[in-house]
């Protein structure tokens, strides 16, 4: 399993820059870190639109970001909506490293892209994330008139924690007879707290991601008390049946490969339409670099393809 020569280089560059493992950091550290180095991925897409806006929380508001496409003044009819939810470990990230994704996903798609700022823990633990995540999701249904978007052609995303809460929410949404949700895009979501998969194993060095970072994401997400192997923690340990059909892409060389691809197999299992794909040579947070790896932009767009068939239809 050799890494792709683009993803190498990427890598060699990461590498030779330096900088204190994550693990090592304070949370922080690691967030103003992922924040900087995300002017490195390129320049943004032109939107037609973007509106930064406060939703009502479970506890407290929650930010979002609406991107509406360039397509949309083409369109008579609302538009369909993928609510995403960014990565970073439930500790860093937030709308503005995940902002030049969402973008070309809105673009590509022609879709509105509702973005959201959960909150971060170790501030705020599990289940925080999930709560504002699936809150989230809520308002968007509940609000599709006044958004334009129709609210029988919304979909949940994201990448790496993302995906996890991407996958949680459309769980909560069936738990709670909550809204219908037309597809679920899980890219190499966390499915699963077992630190010790092959893949694990075999990249626990990373590249990208490292198993130490992973123990770090867990250490200041899981609250003592709370048992790792709950289902809106680890769902690849829930009952998958009666979710919405899933696209789910994972990376080769990615500690989370092996649970990305086992969520998938046990989602065809329960009876979910899945389309799976994983990247060979590719490593953690591919698609977020788009502008420099090739996979990424295949990976786009498949995802594109897939979001264009569910909501635009």
């Amino acid at each position: 399993m050799p890494l792709d020569p683009q993803a190498k280089r990427l890598f060699e560059l990461a590498a030779a820059a330096g900088g204190t493992p994550m693990h090592l950091q304070t949370p922080s550290e690691a967030r103003a870190a992922m924040l900087a180095q995300t002017a490195a991925l390129g320049p943004p897409e032109t939107v037609a639109s973007i509106e930064n806006r406060s939703i009502p929380g479970p506890e407290q508001t929650i930010a979002i970001r609406i991107y509406t496409p360039q397509t949309a003044s083409h369109v008579a009819r609302p538009l369909g909506c993928l609510v995403f939810f960014h990565g970073g470990g439930w500790v860093i990230g937030s709308i503005d490293t995940h902002d030049g994704l969402c973008r070309t996903i809105a673009n590509a798609v022609g879709c509105v892209v509702v973005s959201v700022e959960y909150r971060l823990a170790p501030e705020h633990p599990f289940p925080a994330a999930v709560e504002d995540a699936y809150a989230a999701v809520c308002w968007v249904v509940e609000n599709a008139e006044s958004l334009g978007i129709a609210r029988e052609r919304i979909a949940v995303g994201g990448d790496s924690a993302g995906g996890n809460l991407a996958a949680v929410a459309a769980l909560m949404a069936r738990d709670r007879q909550g809204p219908r949700l037309v597809r679920q895009v899980l890219l190499y979501p966390i499915t699963d707290h077992d630190l010790n998969t092959s893949s694990y194993r075999d990249f626990a060095e990373g590249p990208m991601l490292t198993r130490d970072a992973m123990a770090w994401f867990f250490k200041h997400y899981i609250p003592e008390g709370s048992l790792p192997d709950h289902p809106y923690i680890s769902p690849l340990r829930a009952q998958l049946h009666d979710l919405p059909p899933a696209l789910v892409i994972t990376a080769e060389c990615d500690p989370l490969c092996d649970e990305g691809n086992a969520y998938a197999r046990r989602l065809e299992s329960a009876g979910v339409a899945v389309q799976f794909t994983c990247y060979p040579g590719m490593i953690h947070g591919f698609v977020r670099r788009h502008k420099l790896l090739t996979a990424g932009r295949q990976a786009l767009e498949e995802i594109a393809t897939v979001l264009r068939s569910d909501l635009n239809s």
